[in-house]
């Protein structure tokens, strides 16, 4: 009896190691909206497909944003954005690479609100850019909810505007992230 206690108590310290130790957060349904208010017109989109990982351990932090996956009202305006503005098709994707500077200050054992500095390489359209952003983590059990705000330029990014059009785009285009992170359990084969 006492044997079948202690191989049911390894099996079950096996099953949970993972969860136990976790230094890996992630998320494959991030959200990532942006915004420019022009005189003539709002430009807003929504995107629901971002990936991202974080390391609680280090701080290393990255995304991955389809551009493509950004939804916007006007099917008009996404077609503009993706064919004439990011090119989708030749910069499928905007990568973040960095990591919360300040991790040590985080307590995933305790459920609060911390204020985190996020520092990285932002790349959209092929072209990278330092981003320094303040944000929130929010942990909650093992949830961690991951919020910031910043603002672009096309400009940084080598995205020209027509000058027909100018007037109708911000010269800032606000981003907010949102972004709940779970445990990341890596799969054995």
């Amino acid at each position: 009896m006492r044997k079948c206690f202690v191989v049911l108590g390894v099996a079950l310290l096996g099953f949970l190691a993972p969860a136990i130790g976790q230094t890996k957060l992630y998320t494959r349904t991030g959200y990532i909206s942006f915004f420019s208010k022009a005189p003539l017109e709002d430009i807003e989109a929504h995107n629901k497909q971002v990936v991202s990982f974080l390391d609680v351990k280090t701080g290393d932090m990255v995304f991955s944003v389809p551009m493509k996956a950004f939804q916007f009202k006007k099917s008009l305006m996404q077609e503009h954005f993706n064919e004439n503005y990011v090119e989708s098709d030749k910069y499928p994707k905007a990568t973040f690479k960095g990591k919360v500077v300040n991790m040590q200050a985080v307590n995933l054992a305790q459920d609060n609100v911390y204020k985190v500095r996020i520092e990285g390489v932002l790349t959209i359209h092929g072209v990278d850019r330092p981003v320094r952003t303040d944000g929130t983590l929010d942990v909650k059990g093992k949830q961690v909810t991951g919020k910031s705000t910043f603002s672009v330029t096309p400009q940084e990014f080598n995205i020209e505007i027509p000058f027909l059009v100018r007037e109708h785009i911000a010269k800032r285009i606000d981003i907010t992230v949102n972004v709940l992170y779970v445990p990341y359990v890596e799969k054995s084969l």
